[in-house]
């Protein structure tokens, strides 16, 4: 009997260890679970909206594809004019509702970025 109790207490000492290495490798299958079933349930929450926008796209691409075909041509020939967009300021709203472009001068044109005015946020 004090054989099978040394037998019996030497393999409860070798598979203590596996136990927390058991709970462990649980724990992270368990969090990997538990993430998915979350990301799950976004999907499923947010489901509905795609849908909504799905359609809304659908809606709106013929309208789309008719404008790109008629002001393509227009844009691109509006681009040859404007040449370089950094030889121009922000575009500027007028009090009576114009938004004019204003070009650079030929100074404001030779300034590297770093040297020009910094803005405060």
């Amino acid at each position: 009997m004090n054989k099978f109790a040394i037998l019996l207490t030497a393999c409860a000492v070798l598979l203590a260890p596996m136990s927390p290495v058991k709970a462990e490798e649980e724990g992270l299958s368990l969090m990997e679970e538990g993430a998915r079933l979350f990301f799950k349930g976004i999907v499923q929450e947010m489901e509905p909206a795609i849908d909504d926008l799905r359609g809304f796209v659908e809606g709106v691409e013929p309208a789309l594809k008719q404008f790109v075909e008629q002001m393509g041509p227009a844009f691109a020939d509006l681009m040859g004019k404007i040449d370089d967009l950094n030889a121009y300021h922000p575009p500027e709203l007028l009090p009576n509702g114009d938004i004019i472009l204003r070009r650079k001068t030929p100074q404001e044109m030779d300034t590297p970025q770093g040297e020009q005015e910094e803005i405060e946020l």
